[in-house]
């Protein structure tokens, strides 16, 4: 009997199994909540909410293609597979791509370390006080080093910055010429993107020598590279002041390391300064993440493009950080913006500014030292070996004429699996780095010696000289600041590490409910096989053979985006959302011209667009016309059809972001696609709000011929303060011919970022993401994502007005807030409640978008009812708050919400406010519990673009 109650009581295996179900891992809400939430809406059932959320005609019945989901175990052995058949061979090709050494402290505190990668771009400044600093850092870092006066806060990759500032050039210089002139001896990558950037608007890249063609060309900018491709280190000064007598403007992409040694482009005349910072700690990852630099004279910062870190005050009038100028150009200047850039790298810029605290300048030096000592050693004994070295003043790099030899040489390299560059017939480029040992010159000579025996090692190390050029050494100081030279035993760096992380709130303390940009749930299992060497390691550059894991994952996870978007070919080369537009513009045109009609250059964006769309319309040689929205917020379908035929013959594409900027399904959305395609045009659709969509709707299916997908939003790949993103494309069958190519695979047109595959290391985040949740967990997130978002409404509207909503009362995945009317009435804004709501613990949701005066609310499915809740009852209290200015019982300049957010040390003051210290810091109970403490006060926007200071303060501020 007792045997028999056992066996009864016993669970079955398959309902054990599902206590490790990823599904219930990443979805926050449990059954019950999602229960109580949909009766709380009125609904039994979420299928019902979502049959009355998402439009009939493009609601899909039929579960998506998909394997899985798979347990994290099995997924992390399935990666392990697949990363397996990469080989890590040594690489020695260079071209602006380096091994190096992610010192252990800021691999586990930073890059792996939840605080750094779930954080949000810095937009409110008081919660991102650490990563502003270390942004800080990485200007600093970058001015010193090129010897300019303000950098950015990265940009996407070298070749990208420097099309940015040829285009930059080009607003800039008084030249008339439409002709940008680029030194042969550039990264061929490089030049690829630029003659990409350049041909839809109308400017001609000339590729030639810079000593002879040079004079004889007009121009109105001029790209040099320093050190050259060859590895040869020029003397650019004449070439620089030639530049200037025609009134063009020079750009040097130079090497960060080198400049510890050579004299910084800054002192000899450049007027812009580009290159990669990938090589200060961060993994090559088979071509990125990694955060590139641009800096200039202080006198163009606001023509400057990307993020730029500044330096102001706080309530307190103590120093603050905040990004200066409101830097998203493009959301200000729209079609006439001269860049779309969005995302930044922000994530890798703090790691290459660690980088830099940690070794300090003079670690940096000892480090370009040993790599320029073993260059100038492996090439005499070359030399030694009867090989001619044509490079004669060098850094890191050396080009080696081979003779006849040159595919026994690369044979051999093979058989000793190490990779060298091949130039051609009777040229090999090789080029060391921070890893490269003593044995590892020896290996080199052995592959080059031909069956000679090699030189003796010490003999050579003590005979060799350096090969720098002694009239391009560098003779001034660098990263003299205090935070350069303070953070060099690990127990200092760990601790600057935490102290930078504790001052802001990421994802890891409290969801981030911001609209349009999707703040979820970043797996561990997710991110771990990020920092796999077999991921980390391999250069872009490399043979595919030796890539054979990552291809795998690539076709993989391209087949997996077609499934989930309806699409019938994906490219994952764009490293941004941007650059995902603009590849999907630049497919359109191509389209276009292919059939012989070049001349449709019309693009039609509604007015509620992401700022992105005009500036990147503009880019890709189309003409902007707005389509107005409805007073619903939808697009005004009648507006559109008289647009559509004013410009019947020139109609290129209509793009449209769907669900909605406005957070709705728009349920004319078949109709709008067909009025775009009725008139010769191609529909783009910004998948910016996919997280609505997957396993529901299928752009590729209801209309779309090309949309970009957002890998850092809707498919988890973590925001990492601003950056790293992924944008890929999807695209119908007839656009497939015109997806980004690459010159290493001889594919598609032309390149929109230097490596083939564009941030490739993070792709094994969303390949898991899928593979974890499979068909069933994707649509569960839509769903959820859904459910959530008007739960919060729900809670809300008996509080504050709700702006847009669909026609049965509900909002998709994201609702907006109007608390313009509240302003009417009572003076306190949008920014006083965003940065109250500091105090209670949360970051803002999306101020002022799309809508000025408002806030739009994204929960995604990764957060509990209960934190939903605790959200809904800040604002609830918030608006209480509110209510007391209404009732004339305190005046808004008296508020908490005025002088949000509230520090520790407003606490040590005398306390002569109108409210009590209680509730200006713990406004809810729970807050005793777990308090998040802002560092500083409210910053003055005002005062930093005033007093604008964008790298660390001059040692004398602590003196």
């Amino acid at each position: 009997m007792r045997d028999a109650t056992m066996t009864q009581s016993r669970p079955a295996l398959e309902d054990l199994m599902q206590h490790a179900d990823f599904i219930d891992r990443h979805i926050g809400p449990n059954r019950s909540q999602q229960k109580a939430m949909l009766a709380a809406l009125g609904f039994d059932s979420i299928d019902a909410l979502i049959q009355k959320v998402v439009p009939p005609a493009i609601l899909s019945r039929q579960a998506l293609p998909l394997g899985g989901p798979r347990s994290e175990a099995e997924t992390l052995a399935a990666l392990r597979q697949i990363a397996n058949r990469n080989q890590l061979f040594k690489s020695y090709i260079g071209m602006g791509y380096y091994n190096c050494h992610t010192p252990t402290v800021i691999l586990r505190n930073l890059l792996e370390n939840p605080a750094w990668y779930t954080a949000y771009t810095p937009y409110q400044a008081e919660i991102a006080q650490g990563r502003l600093e270390a942004l800080l850092n990485f200007q600093t870092m970058v001015t010193d080093l090129t010897g300019m006066e303000i950098a950015n806060a990265s940009l996407l990759d070298e070749a990208t910055a420097a099309a940015e500032a040829m285009t930059f050039c080009q607003r800039l210089s008084k030249s008339k010429s439409k002709v940008f002139f680029v030194s042969q001896d550039c990264f061929p990558q490089t030049i690829d993107v630029l003659r990409t950037r350049a041909e839809p608007i109308g400017v001609e890249v000339v590729v030639g020598d810079h000593r002879r063609d040079l004079e004889r060309l007009d121009c109105f900018g001029v790209l040099l590279q320093y050190p050259a491709l060859s590895g040869e280190i020029h003397d650019y000064a004449d070439t620089v002041r030639q530049a200037h007598d025609k009134q063009a403007l020079v750009v040097v992409a130079a090497d960060l390391l080198a400049l510890t040694l050579l004299t910084p482009p800054g002192e000899f005349g450049a007027d812009v300064v580009v290159g990669s910072a990938q090589r200060f700690g961060v993994p090559i990852g088979y071509g990125g993440p990694h955060a590139a630099f641009f800096a200039t004279r202080d006198a163009d910062k606001r023509v400057m493009p990307g993020r730029l870190v500044g330096v102001s005050v706080d309530s307190r009038g103590e120093p603050a950080y905040r990004l200066a100028m409101q830097t998203r150009e493009q959301h200000i200047r729209r079609e006439k913006a001269t860049s779309n850039v969005c995302t930044a790298q922000v994530l890798l810029a703090n790691i290459a500014s660690m980088y830099a605290v940690y070794h300090g300048p003079h670690g940096l030096k000892a480090i370009a030292q040993r790599v320029h000592r073993l260059t100038a050693i492996l090439a005499e004994g070359i030399r030694w070996l009867h090989h001619a070295v044509p490079t004669s003043a060098f850094f890191d790099t050396i080009t080696v004429h081979t003779g006849g030899h040159t595919q026994d040489i690369h044979a051999a390299a093979r058989n000793q699996s190490v990779n060298l560059r091949s130039i051609d017939d009777g040229n090999i480029g090789i080029a060391l780095d921070e890893t490269t040992t003593r044995e590892d010159v020896e290996a080199l000579w052995r592959i080059f010696a031909v069956g000679k025996t090699i030189p003796s090692f010490a003999v050579l190390e003590a005979a060799v000289a350096e090969r720098l050029p002694g009239a391009l050494m560098r003779s001034s100081t660098f990263l003299t600041h205090r935070v350069f030279n303070s953070h060099h035993s690990e127990t200092q760096m760990l601790r600057y590490l935490r102290a930078l992380a504790d001052k802001d709130l990421a994802l890891d303390r409290s969801m981030i409910p911001l609209g349009s940009c999707t703040m979820k749930l970043n797996a561990t299992t997710e991110m771990i096989p990020v920092t796999w060497p077999e991921f980390g390691g391999l250069h872009p550059f490399a043979p595919l053979h030796q890539a054979e894991g990552y291809q795998q994952l690539i076709a993989e996870l391209e087949q997996m985006l077609c499934v989930c978007t309806g699409y019938d070919a994906v490219s994952l080369q764009p490293n941004a959302g941007s650059q995902g537009e603009y590849a999907g513009l630049l497919a359109i045109r191509a389209y276009h011209q292919s059939r012989g009609q070049g001349q449709r250059d019309i693009c039609l964006i509604p007015s509620s667009a992401h700022g992105t769309n005009p500036a990147t319309a503009h880019m890709a040689g189309m003409q902007v016309v707005v389509v107005q929205c409805d007073a619903q917020g939808n697009v005004d379908v009648a507006d559109l059809r008289a647009k559509a035929d004013q410009h019947a013959a020139d109609l290129a594409a209509l793009m449209i972001t769907y669900p909605s900027t406005h957070g709705v399904f728009e349920e004319a959305i078949g109709e709008i696609c067909e009025i775009v395609h009725a008139h010769g045009g191609q529909v783009y659709i910004d998948g910016a709000n996919m997280n609505a969509m997957v396993g529901l709707c299928e752009p590729g299916k209801f209309g779309g011929d090309v949309s970009h997908l957002n890998l850092h939003k809707t498919f988890c790949i973590p925001h990492g303060g601003g950056g790293p993103g992924v944008g890929p494309i999807g695209v119908k069958s007839h656009l497939i011919p015109f997806l980004p190519g690459h010159r290493m695979l001889e594919n598609g047109i032309a390149p929109v970022a230097a490596a083939p595959w564009g941030s490739a290391s993070i792709l094994p985040i969303t390949w898991a993401y899928i593979t974890l949740m499979g068909a069933q967990g994707l649509r569960l997130a839509s769903e959820v994502a859904i459910l959530n978002a008007n739960y919060i409404v729900h809670r809300l509207k008996p509080h504050y007005p709700i702006l847009y909503t669909g026609s049965n009362g509900l909002v998709a995945h994201e609702g907006i807030i109007d608390l313009r009317p509240l302003k009417d009435k009572t003076g306190i804004t949008v920014e006083d409640v965003a940065k109250r709501l500091i105090d209670y613990g949360f970051h803002a949701p999306t101020m002022s978008f799309p809508v000025a005066g408002t806030l739009m609310i994204e929960p995604t499915e990764s957060e509990s009812k209960d934190e939903l809740d605790r959200f809904c009852d800040a604002m609830i209290a918030i608006r209480e708050e509110i209510r007391a200015v209404e009732n004339g019982e305190i005046a808004a300049e008296q508020t908490a919400l005025r002088h949000a957010p509230h520090t520790a040390q407003d606490l040590t003051d005398d306390w002569q406010r109108a409210y009590s210290r209680e509730q200006a810091v713990f406004p809810l109970h729970a807050l005793r519990q777990d308090k998040y403490w802002p560092p500083v006060g409210r910053v003055d926007n005002v005062y930093g673009d005033r007093n604008l200071v964008c790298s660390c303060p001059p040692m004398s501020d602590y003196e």
